[in-house]
């Protein structure tokens, strides 16, 4: 099996956050790969890693990064592909960290997603791979249906929930 998205971290202190990705990946069925580079530490890995990503089959990459985040920025600077910027709450309440990574130079753009949000940065993933991948776009379309089918629950629940001065 071919990895066809990157999670990348800058160490794994960041798994934590970063497992959410991983196991939405994993439950709509993408190959994916996790590894952990420093742009600081590493930075020959980090460069090598982004330049040879796409040749690997990688068609999108996670990058994950807190405190200075320049991981995201190192790699997109380095790779035609997407990259997808997860600022993680290290410190200052992850506000440098997002700042770092939206804040890119014209002509290399990091999409970015909020403090911690893994999540999101593997739905964003999905979505780009979905254009030109029909099974997996209906997957997605399922994953978002039952996302509405829990709201819908959850409100019927509180509905049962009784309060003297609640109306419905």
């Amino acid at each position: 099996m071919t990895p066809i998205v990157s999670i990348i971290m800058g160490s794994t202190s960041d798994l934590p956050v970063m497992e959410k990705a991983a196991q939405l990946l994993n439950d709509l069925h993408v190959p994916f790969e996790m590894n952990a580079l420093s742009a600081h530490r590493t930075p020959e890995a980090v460069e090598e890693f982004a330049k040879n990503a796409r040749s690997r089959g990688i068609k999108v990459i996670i990058a994950a990064a807190g405190m200075a985040a320049h991981l995201p920025g190192v790699i997109a600077a380095s790779t035609p592909l997407p990259v997808i910027g997860v600022p993680i709450k290290s410190s200052l309440d992850g506000m440098d960290a997002l700042l770092a990574i939206v804040q890119m130079p014209p002509g290399i753009p990091v999409a970015t997603v909020g403090i911690n949000g893994a999540l999101n940065a593997a739905i964003l993933a999905v979505q780009m791979l979905s254009l030109e991948d029909k099974e997996l776009e209906a997957k997605f379309v399922a994953y978002k249906e039952g996302l509405k089918k829990k709201i819908v629950k959850a409100n019927e629940e509180l509905k049962e929930i009784k309060y003297e001065f609640k109306t419905n």
